[in-house]
């Protein structure tokens, strides 16, 4: 391989997908046998808001894959261990359902045919479709993912988990362990093209410098510095689908004796939601809301009301939910909130980032000149999938029985999508089905059924009608379905008895030379 000519990408912007996408270039060159020098263009005048960011499970996957130790990574970062989501007040007031995100499947033998079978045996039996789950009853009791046995630390479950962070920590954190790459600091003023292709030759920055480079990618957020102001990607607006505009985030401070909740809260309120994601020393906090439907002033006058204390905002943002037309334009390459953003129901943000970079490494990292027409359309088009995926997904949560605000009706009349209309009734006829799922992802991690099923069940979507005609077509399956959903639930008992408390155990790591940001 060392015949192979050498490339240099530069990317634009640090944080987490600036850092992940060094890391992971870094990783997957060296794998491939590639010749990449990387460069990571990021500005210490660039201000970070940092009210907590969740994950999903693939971002511990990669963790792994990078050699990270996790007790470094959250001894370091001020992380909390991610079970799922507790949706509160979603379906009706009052009412709130867990989604963990660990597989059930994977404890159990697979029946050819059998589709979602312990999910359809949970509806018709009138379960929750998360009481099998471990990672609910981790949830539920505020657990660690390790328990002591024999004085030895022994993990609990064999899923991965996700964390919930302040995303300037992580950032710091990535940059911090990051060799053999580049790092500038400063701020891109402008690019020089080739006259004939258009592609990016040079950014020239407002140090006086200018970088040369093969390949770009932009990590820059909101403000999309290469693919737009350079490029001229197009954006394609899901204002039709996603009913919020706004965003209000703030801190909550956690008392010391307080446990540390092992979940992502997020809680609807009269215009829109509030999220909740804990770090190990606050909780990082946002409303995102409409503003056809309330002001600032009121959206915080309804938050200090629902808290019973007064908040003070980081800030109020507009925000514009939707994805690019071209992720990927000629030389250059977005990710991150510079390729889409949708509101952070489902943590979305980072997992997307992760299965964009993997699927590009996989299918094009050997060929970064921009020529691959036909492989760049084929990427183009997954990407634009995976986000309209994630959007009817968010969108799935607004069908909602609650019409006690203008919000909730308007939401009801106006913005769920007819697509997403087409599968509840299909779903109110079967129970869904992997099938329902399909994308062009190469296998990598997607909202899919595992994840729909929580949703679906608690916002009170399926046909518990037709779970008990599905279930009663074998009747041999019924049997091994109670008994194996009646297993996994004490199993799942079982193992949250023995795990630590979650505070207690991010207390027992080391604190020492803790990554520092601002």
């Amino acid at each position: 391989m060392t015949g192979l000519p050498q490339k240099h990408v530069v990317i634009v912007g640090g944080g987490t997908a600036g850092w992940l996408a060094a890391h992971l270039l870094k990783a997957e060159s060296a794998r491939q046998g590639l010749r990449l020098s990387l460069t990571l263009i990021e500005s210490s005048k660039v201000p970070t808001i940092g009210v907590g960011e969740g994950t999903t499970s693939v971002f511990r996957g990669v963790l792994q894959s990078l050699g990270f130790d996790e007790e470094d990574f959250l001894a370091k970062t001020d992380a909390t261990i991610k079970y799922g989501i507790r949706h509160r007040d979603w379906r009706r007031l009052g009412h709130s359902y867990d989604g963990p995100i660990d597989d059930v499947y994977a404890l159990a033998d697979k029946i050819p045919g059998g589709g979602s079978w312990i999910d359809t045996f949970c509806v018709a039996a009138g379960r929750s479709v998360a009481s099998p789950h471990v990672f609910a009853a981790l949830m539920k009791d505020g657990k660690a993912p390790v328990a002591d046995v024999a004085g030895r630390r022994v993990a609990v479950s064999r899923f991965h988990h996700a964390y919930h962070f302040d995303q300037a920590k992580v950032g710091a954190y990535l940059r911090d362990k990051a060799t053999g790459i580049a790092q500038i600091d400063a701020l891109v003023e402008g690019a020089v093209h080739d006259p004939d292709t258009g592609h990016i030759t040079a950014l020239t920055l407002d140090s006086g410098e200018t970088v040369a480079g093969d390949f770009f990618i932009d990590c820059t957020g909101f403000r999309r510095t290469l693919i737009q102001s350079a490029m001229g990607a197009g954006w394609v607006s899901y204002a039709d689908a996603l009913p919020v505009n706004r965003a209000m985030p703030f801190w909550l401070d956690l008392a010391e004796d307080q446990e540390i909740p092992t979940y992502t809260h997020a809680w609807a309120q009269k215009s829109g939601w509030m999220w909740q994601i804990p770090t190990q020393g606050r909780i990082g906090c946002g409303y995102v809301y409409s503003d056809r439907h309330t002001t600032p002033d009121a959206a915080q006058a309804e938050i200090e009301a629902a808290l019973g204390h007064k908040i003070t905002p980081r800030a109020d943002i507009p925000i514009s939910a939707g994805r690019l037309t071209e992720t990927w334009r000629g030389n250059v390459l977005a990710l991150g909130l510079a390729s889409s953003f949708l509101e952070p129901l489902e943590a979305t943000s980072i997992h997307g980032t992760v299965v964009a970079l993997l699927l590009f490494c996989q299918r094009h990292l050997g060929a970064l000149t921009g020529t691959d027409h036909d492989g760049q359309s084929r990427y183009n088009a997954a990407i634009a999938g995976q986000v309209d995926d994630f959007r009817d997904f968010i969108n799935l949560h607004y069908v909602s029985e609650r019409d006690d605000s203008p919000f909730w009706r308007d939401v009801a009349a106006d913005f769920i999508l007819p697509k997403v209309r087409e599968k509840l009734e299909i779903w109110q006829q079967r129970m869904p089905e992997a099938a329902d799922f399909s994308n062009d992802l190469d296998g990598l991690p997607h909202v899919e059924e595992l994840l729909h099923y929580p949703v679906l069940d608690g916002l009170g979507l399926l046909n518990r009608k037709v779970a008990k005609t599905q279930m009663a077509q074998d009747r041999r399956l019924q049997a091994f379905a109670r008994a194996t959903t009646d297993h996994l639930e004490k199993q799942a008992s079982s193992v949250a008895r023995q795990a630590l408390p979650h505070r207690l155990w991010l207390e027992t790591l080391p604190k020492e030379d803790r990554t520092h940001v601002g």
